[in-house]
């Protein structure tokens, strides 16, 4: 079971920290559970893997097992909560190197997520010769990124194919009974996976929205589901000492509080990248909101210690840092004996890769803590999908702790429509002609 070691913040919290925060959590623990606080109506997630629908999920490994045995390649098409918790289950399960491996599994390439001509050029020259299925994911439709993307992918799918063949390999992920997505699903006649009402795109990973992906990769989707069903009863338990969930909210607040301004998520493996762009997206939109919130920023250890090492050791004591422990490694890569032994290092030989990664953790651990940098720790007992179901439900139930203890809704992201309103203006969507005009009279100068 995953477990949090708050040990090395000791010297920079409140020295009753927990129990002044027990009324709180209580009150922020209920109102997640009983769904009465702010957004209540987006916190389907909280019993979610316990009361999924077990019908869709049944559909979902069968149009995973349909495309694997069609399809060379997936063409996901989502941005946002629409694809980065299942970028980031999938290269933390089976490498940030997924498609470049040897396996029986289709590539998966994700796009959509960007307005970038190169990159989705990109894309489609890396289809050519391929037969692949599209994952289109969009609970309106009308999102600009993947919508544009569709538009591109869905041509390409048709000419290859025509068009009644190219819809059998459509899948969509979005409302269950409305938006310009749904009505062009039905119709199309493409299968269909619903995005649920009462979950947002951050907290989505458990729904279609990232099953689908996942379940083509490979992934045991009932052993993720499982380890998220565990860690929804361990984080049901209203009590500090047994719940993981509530130590963590409480320890990242009263750092919060303390002037602790900034959060870096680090792992010590290359395949935990994109996990933290999904945990950077959940805890940005969740909490940074009415001037508050930790902002959310990532590493990846050792690399990064010979970059932004000396910030960490030495800048701005505004820093907390949550290290996620992934438990041991199923490869043994021994280091060999070199009788020269011109680089100096035959004091590690005979020790292997894993034992030397933890060693570096440890030391890092230590110099960060000394240097004025409080450290969580978040240790998972097994990286594979029972306890990758663990960890995502982890951090999102003590997201939603965290954004009531901040005393905002941390299910809703007013702050994301403003960008969008200046991108249509100057684009020339129709009814934006006013802002358009004052826009580009300031871009003008």
């Amino acid at each position: 079971m995953l477990q949090v070691n708050l040990s090395n913040i000791l010297p920079f919290v409140s020295a009753d920290y927990q129990a002044a925060l027990t009324a709180p959590l209580q009150t922020a623990h209920d109102q997640l559970q009983n769904a009465t606080g702010a957004g209540s109506d987006f916190t389907g997630w909280v019993h979610l893997p316990r009361d999924y629908d077990r019908d869709e999920f049944a559909r979902i490994k069968a149009a995973a097992k349909k495309i694997q045995s069609d399809s060379d390649a997936l063409v996901v098409i989502g941005i946002g909560g629409s694809y980065l918790g299942a970028r980031g289950v999938i290269e933390c399960l089976c490498s940030a190197n997924y498609n470049l491996k040897k396996k029986s599994t289709p590539n998966i390439y994700f796009t959509g997520n960007g307005l970038s001509s190169d990159q989705l050029s990109e894309v489609v020259e890396l289809l050519e010769g391929r037969d692949f299925s599209i994952n289109v994911i969009s609970k309106s439709g009308t999102t600009t990124e993947p919508a544009v993307a569709f538009r591109f992918f869905r041509q390409l799918l048709e000419d290859k194919y025509g068009k009644e063949e190219a819809a059998k390999r459509i899948y969509a992920t979005t409302d269950r009974a409305r938006g310009a997505l749904k009505t062009l699903a039905d119709e199309n006649g493409y299968e269909t996976f619903v995005v649920p009402d009462d979950v947002g795109g951050r907290y989505s990973v458990l729904t279609a929205v990232g099953l689908l992906p996942i379940a083509v990769a490979g992934v045991d989707i009932d052993a993720m589901m499982s380890g998220a069903e565990a860690m929804m009863e361990q984080c049901a338990v209203a009590e500090l000492a047994a719940n993981p969930a509530w130590q963590y909210a409480a320890a990242r607040y009263d750092l919060y509080n303390g002037g602790k301004k900034i959060e870096i998520l680090a792992a010590y493996d290359p395949n935990f990248r994109f996990m933290c762009e999904w945990w950077k997206q959940l805890y940005g939109e969740s909490e940074g909101k009415e001037l508050k919130g930790l902002f959310p920023a990532s590493v990846e250890f050792t690399a990064d210690l010979h970059s932004m090492g000396q910030y960490i050791q030495q800048g701005e004591r505004t820093l907390i840092e949550t290290v996620v422990r992934m438990g041991a490694s199923a490869t043994k890569n021994v280091v060999p004996f070199d009788e020269v032994n011109g680089d100096g290092l035959n004091f590690l030989a005979g020790k292997d890769m894993d034992f030397i990664n933890t060693q570096a953790m440890n030391g890092t651990l230590l110099a960060h803590v000394e240097g004025g940098v409080p450290n969580i720790i978040i240790n998972m007992e097994k990286c594979d999908a029972y306890g990758l179901g663990e960890l995502v439900y982890f951090f999102e139930y003590a997201c939603g702790i965290s954004g009531y203890l901040l005393n905002v809704n941390p299910f809703d992201q007013p702050g994301v429509e403003a960008y969008k309103k200046n991108m249509f203006a100057l684009l020339g969507k129709p009814g934006y002609e006013a802002l358009r005009e004052e826009l580009l009279a300031k871009l003008n100068g």
